[in-house]
């Protein structure tokens, strides 16, 4: 009997040292898209640079290290005088589209995998459970008649957001939910919020305010700068922080209501806990990029395939492939059809939608994690 005990957890400990290089593996991938995407990005434009000037701009020490600079980008200051033109194109004009890319792709893909695990259904998403409807519905009010709330939209949005999840819980509970509910009910309050948010273009009379609302519904990272950084990163780093925190208790979750009430957790309270932790991460992405879908439903799937489903690994690695994932999408959404820009929502549906079709041709029993 000892040495049974021993070979399991030789296995196990075989099995997480298995796990771990999968990880890093995924995280150096996604590094590496992202590095070339970045330089992608910086090369092409009006101010055209090569791909080593693209380098040397990125990676450019006078700037990197610089407490002026990075006082200016993050506290909305002044850009440094000695900035030369090169410096102030890459830094001030093309790096923050891609930061804000890296920041949205974390959140819905990290949001997407904790609503997985809360509701062990894995078509959940933030914008097929409803959240992301709700928080745009918020968003695009403000955008278009409370444009002094600007600076509060990560926060309203996650009211709003919230506000939906509830709905959607309340609508599909009947002593209990289950996996097939709660989609259905996602879709009716997803429905009915995007009706609304369409209704709203009829009240709207600027035109520039039509098209700016329609390319936020679309999910764009274009005319992103630091502003948007500045509005997202807080947020962002909040939720993600909170996220890692509770990883014990997604994993609990994961085992079901009744094993986990077993272990005496108060599985209702937790999961509304939790599920506000992926709602404010889903509302600072739409807060700063609208709506962008399948990132938060296909994302976690492919890092589930690669490292497994323990919490942990399963948000560490959705940390690294969803900034990948966007920000590869958002320089295909910017190259494809050069000089034209496509919002980066439509790349994305492109992608996610074969891929999702391929998961459901894949899994027999689609539904339940």
């Amino acid at each position: 009997m000892v040495e049974l005990f021993e070979r399991l957890a030789e296995r196990r400990a075989g099995v997480r040292v298995g796990a771990d290089s999968k990880l890093a593996a995924v995280a150096l991938a996604s590094v590496a898209v992202v590095v070339g995407a970045t330089l992608l990005q910086v090369s092409f434009g009006a101010y055209p640079l090569s791909l080593g000037e693209a380098w040397g701009a990125v990676f450019d020490p006078e700037v990197a290290l610089s407490v002026e600079a990075w006082r200016a980008f993050l506290l909305s200051g002044d850009v440094p005088s000695w900035f030369t033109q090169q410096q102030h194109i890459v830094w001030n004009i093309r790096l923050p589209r891609i930061l804000v890319g890296v920041l949205v792709g974390a959140n819905l893909a990290v949001s997407g995998a904790v609503f997985q695990i809360i509701t062990r259904n894995e078509l959940a998403s933030p914008y097929i459970l409803g959240v992301s409807d709700g928080a745009g519905l918020v968003v695009l009010t403000v955008l278009t008649g409370f444009s002094g709330l600007l600076p509060f939209v990560p926060v309203l949005a996650a009211f709003g957001g919230g506000a939906a999840f509830l709905l959607v819980y309340v609508i599909a509970w009947k002593n209990g939910t289950s996996p097939v509910r709660l989609v259905l009910a996602g879709v009716i309050v997803g429905t009915v919020f995007g009706s609304v948010q369409r209704a709203l273009f009829f009240f709207i009379d600027d035109l520039s305010t039509v098209m700016s609302a329609q390319a936020w519904l679309s999910g764009s990272l274009l005319n992103t700068d630091w502003g948007e950084v500045r509005i997202a990163l807080p947020f962002t780093v909040l939720a993600l922080a909170l996220a890692f925190t509770v990883t014990q208790e997604l994993d609990v979750l994961a085992l079901g209501e009744e094993t986990a009430e077993s272990l005496g957790m108060p599985v209702e309270r937790m999961r509304f806990a939790v599920a506000g932790i992926a709602v404010l991460s889903t509302a600072a992405a739409i807060a700063v990029a609208g709506l962008i879908g399948f990132v938060g439903l296909i994302v976690p799937h492919m890092v589930r395939n690669v490292v497994g489903s323990e919490s942990r690994r399963l948000l560490a690695g959705c940390l690294f492939l969803g900034p990948a994932l966007l920000v590869g999408a958002d320089v295909g959404a910017r190259l494809a059809l050069s000089p034209i820009q496509l919002p980066v929502g439509i790349i994305t549906g492109l992608v996610g939608g074969p891929y999702f079709l391929y998961l459901m041709r894949k899994t027999e029993n689609m539904g339940e994690v």
